[in-house]
């Protein structure tokens, strides 16, 4: 019941996104680039973000990462830090399993959740189609993307299962804007979460509430909109820049009643380096 109710209005917006497909091209119409099999380096970033969705308090981040990318044909680690396996794929659809992650939030640094316990690490697991609508110029094409993915929590001693959701999003990317060897997406995506996993963000129990936060238990549906650009350049063969501009929109979000609910837009700005220590000297063609 509760992934027919996650499931239901994403189905939606693949209805609409399906007319789309009469337009499409193959990829053979694309540019070709020969690219290394894997890479190996290290990632900074720095980010200014909401300490959750629909919250008004921000953090500033500074992230050094480890940063791997790998071509396979089935496994594949990508330069936007999604991990994914392929189980289908042909010059329209790609089907596969997929990884990402999200930050966790101390209660004690957020005034509106003082008190309350943190808000752990969390990581998404689950299957993920995208739909290549339209091969838009020479390097530039127009997908749609269907995640629907498990979240799990960590505190790194424990690991638990806090909910499903799901992030459909249709994008445009370009992979050498204008000819400067820039690589640009703009995406348009809605956000869904079942009950449990909204409980985690938005509900407060009974022992946590207070006289401006009273009790309150979550619905799951739709937490909000955000349209999202991101890029990056490389300066040489190991150095690279990216940046991120998001923007959210919660209006309309099943939750809007709830006390941790304090903002219905926000914003996020991340930007940062990438230095390749090692590349391979195997090759793909993308």
């Amino acid at each position: 019941m509760v992934v027919r109710r996650l499931i239901a209005p994403v189905l939606a917006l693949v209805v609409l996104a399906l007319p789309g497909l009469a337009t499409a091209q193959t990829q053979t119409t694309a540019q070709t680039r020969t690219l290394p099999l894997w890479e190996l380096g290290v990632a900074v970033g720095a980010g200014y973000t909401p300490d959750y969705p629909a919250a008004d308090e921000y953090s500033t981040r500074i992230l050094p990462l480890p940063y791997f990318v790998y071509r396979g044909r089935v496994f594949r680690s990508e330069e936007s830090g999604l991990l994914r396996g392929r189980v289908f794929y042909n010059d329209r659809i790609d089907f596969d399993i997929s990884m990402a992650g999200a930050v966790d939030v101390k209660s004690a640094d957020n005034e509106a959740r003082a008190g309350m316990p943190d808000l752990d690490w969390m990581g998404q697991i689950g299957p993920r189609v995208q739909v290549r609508l339209a091969q838009a110029a020479r390097d530039a094409h127009i997908d749609f993307e269907l995640p629907i993915r498990a979240v799990l929590g960590t505190d790194f001693s424990r690991f638990r299962h806090i909910g499903f959701m799901s992030v459909p999003e249709i994008a445009y990317q370009h992979d050498n804007l204008a000819g400067t060897g820039v690589h640009l997406k703009l995406g348009v995506g809605a956000t869904f979460a079942d009950k449990k996993f909204q409980d985690e963000i938005y509900g407060v129990d009974p022992q946590f509430a207070t006289a401006d936060r009273p009790a309150y238990e979550a619905k799951g549906g739709y937490m909000g909109s955000r349209l999202q650009l991101s890029s990056y350049y490389a300066l040489n063969e190991r150095f690279r820049v990216f940046g991120l501009l998001r923007g959210d929109f919660h209006q309309g979000a099943a939750n809007e009643e709830s006390p941790l609910f304090r903002s219905k837009t926000g914003g996020t700005v991340i930007t940062g380096f990438t230095f390749l220590f090692a590349r391979s000297r195997a090759t793909v063609v993308e």
